[in-house]
């Protein structure tokens, strides 16, 4: 690691250097530090380097013609794209970053590639969706980027944009209150933005992403408000286990644990019968008991104990329900929906 910091340090620093040279353009000055910028942002292994890469990007612009309108633009987006990669537990560097996309978007707009214009418009949303969890700004505006992006990221000529659009896309639907007339149209938008983003991402190419996608969509269709609850949780159950074709407790512990309880909560609201739904479902009951202890157990092990109290006390209603031998459908809590 410390090899890799000096190497990127050193980059840094030759890169200040490069900007004395007498025998080199300022065309190519601002060509090289956007590139050292860009280098240096890919991989950092601690928040300075990413503002070593803001400082040379603020370089580039200095040296940059005001004429070169298009090429300060994509200074100023991929500028965007460092403070947005700032760790910060609070709103500071996302403003900065909102700032820099907003600049450089009407240029782009009007004189750039549309693929450039698209993913500053995707950069843009991921922005303003982490803003709204802060409650600063409206969900719907990160929704509007995010659809306006898709105008270019479109499935056959850009499929891991376009899952990743439809992952944020739906995560945002979801993440409004439930509280209108218009919530079952979000909640059915969420189920298809997840099914359209599974269109393009497979088990054996994108493990990873598949589960986190089966996962999400199994979640967004077990707690969608609908008139058909027992085909949503069924649909539902299958999601669950296509996530756990990738996750297992081995590898990816806490992602298993989160799956594993949203799988219980499901199980927990299904009858035995489906085709009888007043015959019980003490045996579902009983499967979620394990799954839930199990996740119990693991949140324990890595010290997520929020978790591990609210599995202890879905536990003690289980048992109610399983004294009785009987049981209505309750409300689980979902483990998470992901965002990319």
């Amino acid at each position: 690691m410390g090899q890799n910091l000096n190497l990127a340090d050193h980059e840094f620093n030759q890169a200040l250097k490069m900007i004395e040279a007498e025998e080199i353009g300022q065309e190519e000055k601002v060509d090289m530090l956007m590139q050292i910028a860009m280098g240096i942002q890919q991989k950092p292994k601690s928040p300075g380097q990413i503002l070593n890469a803001v400082k040379l990007y603020e370089k580039a612009l200095e040296l940059c013609p005001q004429s070169q309108i298009l090429t300060r633009a994509r200074i100023e987006a991929r500028k965007g794209t460092a403070y947005q990669a700032i760790p910060d537990t609070g709103t500071g560097f996302l403003f900065k970053a909102q700032a820099q996309y907003e600049v450089a978007l009407p240029v782009l707009i009007g004189s750039g590639l549309p693929e450039e214009v698209a993913e500053a418009e995707m950069n843009l949303g991921v922005v303003l969706q982490a803003l709204a969890g802060f409650q600063k700004i409206p969900i719907t505006e990160c929704i509007s980027a995010y659809q306006r992006s898709l105008r270019v990221f479109e499935r056959n000529k850009y499929p891991t944009e376009y899952a990743i659009l439809h992952n944020n896309l739906a995560t945002a639907f979801l993440s409004i209150p439930m509280n209108d007339e218009r919530a079952k149209m979000r909640e059915a938008l969420a189920v298809q933005s997840f099914e359209a983003a599974l269109e393009v991402v497979n088990l054996v190419d994108h493990p990873s992403e598949y589960a986190m996608l089966q996962n999400n969509l199994g979640n967004a269709l077990q707690y969608a408000s609908s008139s058909h609850p027992v085909e949503n949780n069924l649909r539902a159950l299958e999601a669950y286990d296509e996530s756990l074709k990738v996750r297992t407790r081995h590898d990816t512990p806490l992602e298993y644990a989160n799956t594993i309880s949203n799988k219980a909560n499901c199980l927990r609201n299904l009858p035995d019968n489906p085709e009888n739904p007043g015959s019980g479902n003490h045996g579902r009951l009983m499967q979620a008991r394990l799954l839930y202890r199990e996740a119990q157990q693991i949140f324990a092990a890595y010290g997520e104990l929020g978790k591990e109290n609210v599995i202890k006390e879905v536990l003690q209603d289980i048992e109610q329900d399983l004294g009785t031998s009987q049981a209505g459908s309750r409300g689980g809590k979902g483990f998470g929906e992901e965002r990319v």
